[in-house]
């Protein structure tokens, strides 16, 4: 309605002038509008699928760039594995290593202990040597002088 009334007020007052251009524009727009409702479904259709194998192509490309993606990363687990060998080799060279270096240090230790009851031993018998040894001087010097007379200290003196 309100579309009528403003082409016949501009039409009365001459603000729009019908000539040649204006069938030409109206029949143009009745091809269009023609071709719209004839080929139109067939159009969509054919866009649609288009749109499909589109879509298709992208779910393609991705799954392409996710399996590419896959096969990096089993690349780069495959080489870990090839690695982790040699960590496992070194971890098990670090343990070696370890209980070489603890069976060192308690053969050390025992060594020291050995060393210090053979040293304990040692002075024990240079101790009762020692004791011995005195024991023997003590004799000798108490069996001398129970020995000596009161006449031979007597003489001792007078030589003096």
């Amino acid at each position: 309605m309100l579309g009528t009334g403003l082409l016949l007020y501009m039409l009365s007052k001459e603000i729009y002038v019908i000539n040649h251009e204006t069938f030409a524009a109206a029949s143009i727009g009745a091809v269009i509008i023609y071709s719209i409702k004839k080929f139109g479904p067939s159009v969509a259709a054919f866009a649609d699928k288009i749109n499909e194998v589109q879509k298709a192509q992208e779910v393609k490309d991705q799954a392409m760039g996710s399996l590419a993606q896959g096969i990096e990363d089993e690349k780069k687990e495959q080489w870990r594995v090839e690695g982790r060998h040699m960590l496992f080799d070194a971890k098990r060279n670090n343990v070696a290593m370890l209980l070489e270096t603890n069976y060192r240090e308690r053969l050390h230790m025992v060594t020291n202990e050995v060393k210090k009851r053979l040293d304990y031993q040692v002075e024990l018998q240079n101790l009762h040597r020692r004791m011995e040894l005195e024991h023997m001087v003590n004799w000798v010097e108490q069996s001398v002088i129970k020995s000596i007379t009161p006449q031979q200290v007597q003489g001792m003196w007078s030589l003096h």
